[in-house]
């Protein structure tokens, strides 16, 4: 097994840190229904690259790939909303932010380059 897969790692401490915001915002009292969405597509990242990397073949690993790009993305709007609200300190979520957006970047380049030809049409 490849340990190496950078994505997979980032995505995994990703997922890791924003557990973590989770539970401080939860510890803080904050709105659990905005906590909540953030834990949900923050950790959802990370879980669809590892069933990517199980993936059956190129199209559903690239399927899986565009599925976490799409988390990373609503992620990255759950933290802005939260930033942008004072339920989060400023400096954590900018760092959270930049996080996603290197997800982001990493999952948009593998999802461009595994697909195939024909699939190019298709934007992200």
């Amino acid at each position: 097994m490849k340990t190496d897969n950078v994505v997979l790692n980032k995505s995994y401490a990703y997922a890791v840190r924003i557990v973590r915001l989770y539970l401080h915002m939860k510890q803080q009292r904050q709105p659990l229904a905005l906590a909540e969405q953030v834990l949900r597509s923050g950790t959802s990242i990370g879980a669809n690259v590892e069933e990517a990397v199980g993936g059956i073949s190129r199209r559903d690993f690239a399927a899986k790939c565009s599925i976490a790009y799409k988390e990373a993305r609503e992620t990255h709007y759950w933290l802005r909303l939260l930033r942008d609200t004072n339920l989060v300190d400023p400096r954590l979520a900018d760092s959270l932010l930049e996080e996603a957006e290197e997800l982001k970047r990493l999952l948009a380049s593998i999802v461009l380059t595994t697909r195939r030809p024909d699939d190019a049409d298709e934007s992200l």
